[in-house]
């Protein structure tokens, strides 16, 4: 009899259910959509219920579609990082979910900072106080919702209270706790320092555990209203960036994520959690329990060339703007581009930074404009690469994912540009599969994660660097480190005519 797994990936604009079986194959897949609430400017909110509701209303669509649900033995989950889901003490949500990508806390992050001092803050949490993280948004709610603070019992971030409301069990694991500027990287264990220092009590913070850890089964009423098995064990998951690492097979030294969605991340395996990057990228545990990440974002990647697309190509396939591209040359004949056109994250975490295209003249055409688009959204990214090789990582393959591994021409700029073999997939479902195989591992199908990825995950195309276009690309990379410097005072006073 067939066995699976369901991988559950708790999105920003969707969950995304994948039915997986023993070998590793998507059986069925289902997304239900829910909505994104923007009151004030800079908000960026949902309603858990909208969670609930469509997640079981995706397991229902997926039990029907299979002619025996008893054979689903397992389910873990992925989730958008960061968002804060403030329970009160009937364990339901005291008002909307703060996600990751909202800005109202600017000033809660320079508190953090006067509060902890920046080394005391790289050395807890190996990360930046940004207003995407946790703790921000628990102060923000202090700060102007004072009353209703005071109510919280516990807060969990989104996919864990999807998992409580499918469970009845409260828990966080590590790799989204990493996420949150409360946990101890190193030490695995909330810091008591960061939560005196910056006024949140600790018994606010929910129990900890492995992202393969099995914490409960789903209730009677569940299992009643989605079809599934009242035997489906249920398995902690993790963030989505930890989820897309697994489902990707990063998970030993020397391999590195490159992906290019609206945004783009570099994100590579480390074996401890003992390395200062003072900030510079983000530092996060695993969703392998001993292991840990580290991960830069470029905040306009594949957004950049879609933007470039709207503006200056709208009724031009992107195959055969793609085209264009490949007519031009190394380094773009002369043109380099910086995909600041939102402002930046790594390694510059500047908001108010803007794009440029340096060095355009007569003869440029649009082909040689494209390629640069696409050779600046891969040198923003290999910013992230040298930070990591800087210190001290070998970085010899990376496993390219998104946007930018649905062309050649990008999957060999990538290899050149990075210095490193580049290879694709044969099957990208992303934070769903890397949760699928968290189920996997958890219920013993496998000994590891490693294993698991070794008949969950295939490589399709290999890509190696062209020795000549590798030493053009390394002259041109320090060129297009110098443009950040040299229009960062230009882009400040530019912003008074936008």
């Amino acid at each position: 009899m067939s066995r699976y797994v369901i991988g559950v990936d708790l999105g920003t604009s969707a969950v995304k259910l994948l039915l997986v079986n023993r070998k590793g194959e998507v059986v069925e897949e289902v997304s239900k959509d829910y909505p994104l609430y923007h009151d004030e400017p800079g908000y960026s909110e949902q309603d858990p219920e909208d969670w609930v509701h469509e997640t079981i209303a995706g397991l229902k669509e997926l039990t029907d579609r299979l002619e025996d649900p008893s054979a689903i033995e397992g389910m873990s989950f992925s989730g958008q990082m960061h968002g804060l889901v403030l329970l009160g003490e009937d364990l339901k949500p005291l008002r909307k979910a703060i996600l990751w990508n909202d800005t109202r806390t600017t000033a809660q992050c320079r508190q953090i900072e006067a509060n902890v001092g920046l080394d005391k803050l790289h050395e807890i949490t190996k990360n930046p106080a940004l207003e995407g993280f946790t703790l921000p948004k628990l102060m923000w709610v202090k700060e102007h919702e004072k009353a209703l603070f005071e109510k919280a019992k516990t807060f969990v971030l989104p996919k864990d209270y999807l998992r409580y409301r499918l469970t009845s069990e409260i828990h966080m694991d590590y790799s989204d706790a990493a996420g949150t500027l409360l946990l101890n990287i190193a030490k695995k264990k909330w810091s008591e320092e960061m939560c005196s220092m910056n006024g949140i009590p600790s018994i606010l913070c929910p129990p900890l555990v492995p992202s393969h850890e099995q914490v409960g089964k789903i209730t009677e009423r569940i299992a009643e209203e989605t079809g599934l098995p009242i035997t489906c064990e249920v398995f902690a998951g993790g963030a989505d960036n930890a989820c897309g690492a697994i489902g990707a097979g990063i998970l030993e030294e020397g391999v590195t994520l490159s992906s290019t969605g609206t945004s783009g991340v570099v994100l590579s395996y480390e074996e401890t959690g003992d390395k200062d990057f003072a900030g510079k990228v983000h530092y996060f545990n695993h969703g392998e329990e001993a292991a840990f990440y580290t991960m830069g974002v470029t905040l306009a990647a594949g957004y950049s060339l879609s933007w470039f697309k709207d503006v200056f190509a709208k009724e031009t396939l992107f195959e055969d703007l793609i085209r264009e591209a490949e007519e031009s040359s190394v380094g773009s004949k002369g043109l380099l581009f910086t995909p600041y056109i939102v402002g930046e994250r790594t390694p510059h975490a500047d908001a108010t930074i803007r794009g440029s295209f340096i060095g355009a003249h007569a003869g440029h055409t649009r082909g040689d404009f494209t390629r640069s688009v696409i050779e600046g959204i891969t040198f923003s990214l290999n910013e992230t690469v040298e930070t990591f090789r800087n210190k001290g990582k070998t970085i010899n393959k990376v496993v390219a994912i998104g946007g930018g591994a649905k062309s050649a021409l990008w999957l060999q700029i990538q290899a050149d540009i990075y210095n490193a073999q580049v290879v694709t997939l044969k099957s990208e479902q992303g934070p769903g599969m890397g949760a699928a195989m968290l189920a996997a591992f958890g219920l013993g199908w496998y000994d590891s994660l490693k294993s698991c990825a070794d008949d969950f995950v295939s490589e399709s195309s290999v890509y190696e660097p062209i020795r000549e276009n590798v030493e053009r690309y390394a002259k041109l990379f320090k060129l297009y480190q110098k443009v950040y410097g040299a229009t960062k005072e230009l882009s400040g006073e530019l912003a008074e005519y936008r």
